[in-house]
């Protein structure tokens, strides 16, 4: 950062700002998990708030309510999560911690991944994981590996205000998590 210094010879100095680790949110998932759904790492607001996609804007929880029938848009945050492991959906981000000022993921820096195979161990009943967005869905597959064979794999678009589609074509491939659903009921 540069500000106005009368008493520099240029009039002006650089000021560091101390890095700030960002801490990720826990993983909402049970043993019953048959859906994962990935994300990249939390925004601004959703950090603030301790919730996923906490930005008002983010369209997710538009998104999978209308792809699987779940009232989500309107219900409150502790609500969706459970009408989410109720039809055996759970959540998280392929990154843990990172270094970001704002929300984009283009401004990620020095990332710690997620431990996708510790916590894919634990769900049983997994089926399909799906990653919210090309961020999400590089490093994910990436974390992965091999053990990406064992599900099926979806890419969706990203949900972030950020990503400019329409929100019809949005919809559209985001659909494909119902047909998950109604494949595994």
């Amino acid at each position: 950062m540069i500000e106005d210094d009368d008493n520099s010879p240029a009039g002006r100095r650089i000021i560091a700002k101390p890095i700030v680790r960002l801490q990720g949110l826990a993983p909402q998932v049970s043993e019953r998990t048959r859906l994962l759904l990935l994300g990249s790492f939390p925004g601004v607001a959703s950090l603030q708030a301790q919730r996923y996609y906490g930005h008002p804007r983010n369209q997710f929880w538009r998104l999978v309510g209308e792809a699987l029938g779940l009232p989500l848009a309107e219900a409150d945050y502790e609500a969706r999560l459970a009408l989410l492991d109720r039809h055996r959906v759970g959540l998280w981000d392929v990154i843990t911690e990172t270094e970001r000022e704002g929300s984009l993921d283009s401004n990620i820096r020095d990332p710690r991944a997620s431990d996708l195979l510790a916590l894919i161990a634990g769900l049983p009943g997994l089926r399909t994981i799906a990653f919210n967005g090309g961020t999400a869905h590089r490093i994910g597959l990436r974390q992965l590996g091999e053990a990406a064979a064992r599900y099926r794999i979806l890419a969706l678009p990203s949900s972030s205000p950020a990503y400019t589609l329409a929100y019809a074509a949005k919809l559209e491939a985001w659909r494909q998590i119902s047909l998950i659903e109604e494949e595994q009921a």
